[in-house]
């Protein structure tokens, strides 16, 4: 039986039957079959998953005569410029590469008849913003009351994470905009911040102003604790984890911002904070 009779009907098989031919070594091979199934997605008009998504996520099955429809590269082309805000140009081109590969030995079959990346060219990367438009940008994400209160505050009072994280309700001067004399490492902050304390502390008048979202474990300091909610001080892990996975749809390289791009101030915000 020849290759163009036993031609597969799915695009899943046809990717392991293209994977079990090719000289390829495991972690090559494995690379392959996610760059390849990775296309599935744009293949039926629906996004790829990225990150923690992913990871364990089922391809959805596609027939594979769906890569002759005279709408493919068209999908394709989006399924490319949905991912560009978010993958690395590297992880692009290898991906796009492994189609290539792939679409050539099953045009050369007879499994295909058209070479649906025919044309098909991966859209620059966004160009990097400066330091104080990356600080712009994260502000203006939608994010949680606690995370967008700790960015504004990082960003107006240009002050160290570790020294925001330390304070404590009662370190701060919320009509002077600043914390209180010989607390807090003498913190000021401006009109965003100003809008945002209030209602994350709402109830609160003792503790931490920046806690985590579960109680605190039975054997943290009481120093760290909220003595209403029972909930922890927020850690700088968690926190620098949180910016960094909000920020990933923003960075070309899709990895996300350290908290340190929230410090970096153009002379206008400088005014308005002042």
């Amino acid at each position: 039986m020849s290759d163009e009779q036993s031609a597969p009907v799915e695009f899943g098989a046809a990717v392991d039957r293209y994977l079990g031919a090719v000289d390829l070594g495991p972690a090559s091979r494995r690379v392959y079959r996610i760059s390849l199934l990775g296309w599935a997605w744009p293949l039926v008009d629906r996004r790829t998953p990225t990150g923690r998504d992913r990871r364990g996520a089922s391809p959805p099955t596609v027939p594979l005569a769906v890569l002759d429809d005279p709408r493919t590269p068209e999908r394709l082309r989006q399924g490319l410029a949905d991912r560009t805000a978010t993958t690395r140009p590297a992880s692009l081109t290898r991906e796009l590469a492994c189609l290539r590969a792939a679409g050539a030995w099953w045009l050369a079959r007879g499994w295909i008849g058209t070479d649906p990346t025919m044309g098909l060219a991966q859209p620059p990367a966004p160009p990097r913003l400066p330091a104080p438009d990356r600080a712009r940008a994260a502000l203006a994400l939608r994010a949680p009351l606690r995370e967008l209160t700790l960015w504004y505050l990082l960003h107006e009072s240009g002050a160290p994470v570790e020294h925001v994280l330390a304070l404590d309700i009662d370190h701060l001067d919320l009509p002077g905009r600043q914390t209180r004399r010989g607390a807090g490492g003498g913190l000021s902050w401006g009109p965003g911040t100003a809008r945002l304390l209030p209602l994350l502390l709402a109830g609160r008048t003792a503790g931490p102003v920046f806690v985590t979202a579960r109680r605190a474990p039975a054997d943290a300091p009481p120093a760290d604790r909220c003595p209403v909610t029972g909930r922890g001080r927020l850690s700088y892990r968690r926190a620098a984890e949180l910016f960094t996975a909000a920020t990933s749809p923003l960075d070309p390289s899709g990895r996300g911002w350290t908290l340190l791009a929230l410090r970096d101030r153009s002379p206008r915000d400088r005014t308005a904070a002042s």
